[in-house]
């Protein structure tokens, strides 16, 4: 259903066009701030366009933390247009793979932020695997999936 494909040159303005859902601001950052980062963090992560029949619908980055270590998902999101349609949970399932091939190092732990008023996101990480550490920062709670 879903593929990811790295942000290039050829396709960065794609992201740069996702556009979210009124009121979803609050809940993940918009693709450009999270490319400046993956350009600061770029040793240690990557950003991808998640695409559904050829078509940008959406944004993640996976960052590996070598000081913990274990990888994270930033800033994941779908198109407002393109909501409800299951790309989201396809995409964190190819994202999952994605990190099962320990690109940047070994780890056993995936560990992402959500904010506790975003019960879409908080349901599709649950039904994945992801439960909450208990650690919170201000809006955001912590969830974490254990690796094989």
């Amino acid at each position: 259903m879903t593929e990811l494909r790295t942000i290039t040159e050829d396709n960065f303005i794609d992201a740069f066009n996702l556009k979210l859902a009124p009121g979803q601001e609050r809940f993940v950052s918009h693709p450009i701030r999270s490319l400046a980062q993956a350009y600061v963090y770029r040793t240690q992560c990557q950003p991808f366009g998640i695409y559904a029949e050829g078509t940008m619908v959406g944004y993640v980055m996976v960052i590996y933390d070598y000081d913990v270590p274990e990888y994270d998902i930033w800033h994941m999101m779908i198109d407002a247009s393109m909501q409800g349609r299951g790309y989201g949970s396809d995409a964190l399932d190819r994202v999952l793979d994605y990190i099962r091939t320990r690109p940047f190092g070994e780890c056993g732990r995936v560990a992402l932020t959500c904010n506790k008023d975003n019960a879409a996101a908080l349901r599709l990480y649950e039904r994945k695997g992801f439960s909450a550490t208990g650690v919170e920062d201000e809006d955001e709670i912590e969830l974490v999936l254990t690796m094989e």
